[in-house]
């Protein structure tokens, strides 16, 4: 008798905490990740302090936090950034990603000031896209990392004003550099991109050595990798 293979395992939905404290906005947030189904949202709260007890209530896969938030104990204008590294410290398997209206380089660098393993930054008019929220929230869950390709772009074009170290990038490699930032796989940088595998490898080595930067399969070091260029 022949046995019927096992049907594959579906991993779980991450089990997400929402905060922010406009409401139209984290009730936005709450449903429109509610709907897809593909995240739980565990709870919903208003301001730093609160993300920080609902993280240690509800243990909860990720935080998707705003920016800034009431909080008596954190620096005015940082409330966001600075739940998110404690909230790395106190519970590392915890991915956090910040929601921002800011472009500008100073708040990503903030967030990732410590590391980048389990953060992502991305500006609030990502929300609406369904696709790039999960994206992010799979990626700091697992211990990757993602910052708003918008943001790469201004630090590219103020690098490219100021000049820089190495080689000028080509129009390709920076489209390959920006996808490097959002945190993606060669493999996906090449569906993003619709260029062959082999076509994203010879870019992406050409970009390291370009940047005299170390090259690396692991997405979050590539981010760090990208981020220490961009700030130098």
């Amino acid at each position: 008798m022949t046995e019927s293979p096992m049907p594959p395992v579906t991993p779980e939905p991450p089990r997400v905490v929402v905060a922010d404290d406009h409401y139209l906005v984290r009730e936005g947030v709450r449903r429109l990740l509610e709907t897809s189904g593909k995240a739980v949202v565990a709870g919903a709260v208003g301001s730093a302090d609160e993300v920080l007890d609902a993280v240690r209530r509800l243990r909860p896969d990720v935080v998707i936090t705003d920016i800034r938030m009431p909080g008596g104990s954190f620096r005015p204008g940082f409330e966001g950034i600075d739940a998110a590294h404690r909230i790395r410290a106190e519970h590392p398997a915890v991915g956090v990603v910040v929601l921002s209206q800011f472009s500008d380089a100073l708040y990503a660098f903030e967030v990732f000031k410590h590391g980048t393993e389990g953060f992502a930054y991305l500006l609030k008019d990502r929300v609406g896209d369904l696709e790039e929220l999960l994206g992010a929230v799979r990626a700091v869950a697992g211990g990757g990392s993602v910052i708003d390709p918008k943001v790469v772009e201004g630090l590219l074009a103020r690098r490219a004003v100021r000049g820089g170290r190495g080689e000028e990038l080509t129009g390709r490699e920076r489209d390959v550099l920006r996808e490097m930032a959002h945190g993606r796989s060669n493999g996906g940088i090449a569906r993003a991109l619709h260029l062959s595998v082999s076509a994203v490898e010879k870019n992406v080595n050409s970009i390291f050595m370009k940047l005299e930067l170390e090259n690396s399969p692991d997405t979050h070091r590539r981010v760090a990798a990208v981020l220490a260029y961009l700030g130098t």
